[in-house]
Parts: C-alpha cells; structure tokens; sequence
C-alpha cells in the first residue's frame, strides 16, 4: 500500500519544545498534504491525552500515527498502541519531531524535521522493537531509553530547574548534580548470566536505542530491531572522573571508561525494595520496576 493511500492520525503536542511544536506543526503538517498525504490532526491538551487517544483510534480502524512533538509525544502514543494485545495490521509510527529532545529519530538522521517528513512522503517503515516494563503499579513500553540513578537525577534537575533550555539544560544539570553525587545499588539479575548484580552503581542506562537528551550516545552499539536490550552500568566514579567522562557521551567514547561495562540481553529482572526516580524515554516517573523485557518488532516506525 502506497503512503498516499493511508490515512495518518498527527497527534500534536502543542506545549512540546517549550511551545515551539504548536507553532510549528501547522505548517509541517500542511507539507505531508501537499504531498499527497492524507492526514488527521488532533491537539493534545493534558498529559496522558495522547497515550488515550492512540489507544481509543487503533481499537477502531486507524493503524498509522505521527507524534508531532518529542519523545515524550512518542512515549505516550507508544504506550496507547501496546496497552492491548494487538489484532490485524502492525500499527505505524511516524515523527514530526519538533520537541526538545527527539533522542529515537536521531539514530537515523541528525536532519530532524525534514528527513522525517521526507520518510513519510516516501512511505517508509521497519520493525522496531519495544521495550515492555513490568512494574509493581502495573505496565508500561517505550522504543527509547530507561535510565535509574544519576542519569535520572540528572534529568528531574533539568525538567524542574531548566525546561526551557533545551540540550543545554541537560548539561547545566549534569553539573549541579555531581555535587550531591551518590552511589546506588539495585539488584538485578540479566538474562544469560548467572548470579544477581548488588554492586554500587553511579547509574544504569537499559536501551532501545543510541541517543538520549538530544545528541547524547549513551549506547553506541544499540539496534532497534535486534531484539536485545543495551544495557549500559556504569560503577563507582568520583567526581573529578564523572566530570571528565561526561562530554564523551556525545561521542559514545564514555563506554571505555573502566567503570563502564556494557552487555545485551533480552530481558532484565530487578529485586528493588521501594520506588526509584526513573527517566524513561524522557519523562520522568516513580515506580518499582520488576521486569525489562524486549518485544521485538512491536511496531514498525516510519524512518
């Protein structure tokens, strides 16, 4: 089936990017028509809109969606389209990634927008796989990274402190939390290796793919569609060390780094005793996490 034929659902994020998504997704919406494409809008209004409003369309007809916003956008669709089992068509997932960080599209472009939209002009789709997170409140999926420890302390900083500065946010603190830094310890045990993980741990990174806060490469080796998760433990660092491994994230050298150690596995359980600070996939949760788990090829992506 041709991409002109279908009929797309854009879900839009208007607050996304410190509202720039609302300014712009009009007029990136129009080009998809322009071209041929025949596409719906609908605005979200309130968190978690976007995670219903999937959920309620692809129990209906609808198979092909485009978040229009960032990763948050793309984390509620995400979780909508897999709250259920699945029946007939693989659902599709476009971006119009006009948000702060569209950390998942960058494994396949740094051209952001336009190549999105030339993706969906040309039709293009792969498998992609999902991450599903069996917790103590219930489930959740998401396609991008889940991370506990500094990472996510890290991340609470920015989205409390600094929303509206974008990748720099994310540096700045970076910075603020090294002065409170902290081990950690969550017991873990991977799948295909013996024995459960209890040493300290500054943080600990379970992704789908590479990128994470914008241009970060916090998994290097990572492959949406390998059916294996890239979990990335990085131990005990001193201050000084974490400071200086830092700016090599955007190159993905961090991983060299002795306290860095990186291995795959489909799946990950953890024996925690309480609720963790988690950011997943940009958003930033409390929750106990029991079980990590790839779902290969859960939906297919447009890019």
């Amino acid at each position: 089936m041709s991409s002109a034929s279908l009929r797309y659902l854009a879900v839009v994020n208007p607050a996304a990017g410190g509202g720039a998504c609302g300014r712009h997704a009009p007029a990136a919406v129009d080009r998809l028509r322009q071209s041929g494409l025949d596409v719906d809008v609908i605005e979200t209004r309130a968190a978690g809109e976007a995670r219903e409003l999937a959920r309620t369309e692809l129990a209906g007809t609808r198979r092909h969606f485009i978040a229009v916003g960032g990763d948050g956008t793309s984390f509620e669709i995400v979780n909508g389209l897999l709250d259920r089992p699945q029946n007939g068509e693989r659902p599709t997932l476009g971006f119009l990634p006009l948000g702060t960080g569209n950390s998942f599209l960058r494994d396949f472009s740094d051209q952001g927008a336009e190549y999105a939209i030339d993706a969906l002009k040309q039709g293009k789709r792969r498998p992609c796989d999902v991450i599903r997170v069996t917790h103590t409140a219930g489930v959740l999926h998401y396609i991008n990274i889940f991370s506990i420890g500094f990472v996510a302390d890290v991340c609470a900083t920015r989205n409390r402190r600094f929303p509206g500065l974008g990748e720099f946010g994310y540096s700045l603190s970076t910075v603020l939390r090294v002065a409170t830094l902290r081990p950690y310890v969550f017991p873990m045990r991977t799948d295909g290796r013996s024995g459960e993980d209890r040493e300290p741990l500054t943080f600990l990174s379970i992704n789908n793919s590479r990128f994470t806060g914008g241009k970060m490469m916090m998994a290097p080796d990572a492959n949406t569609r390998d059916g294996l998760l890239d979990i990335i433990r990085v131990g005990r660092m001193g201050r000084i060390s974490l400071l200086r491994t830092f700016p090599k994230i955007f190159e993905g050298t961090h991983v060299a780094h002795p306290a860095v150690a990186c291995h795959q596995a489909p799946g990950v359980d953890f024996k925690l005793d309480a609720e963790v600070d988690a950011m997943i996939d940009g958003e930033m949760l409390k929750l106990n996490p029991t079980r990590l788990e790839v779902i290969p090829g859960a939906i297919d992506v447009r890019t």
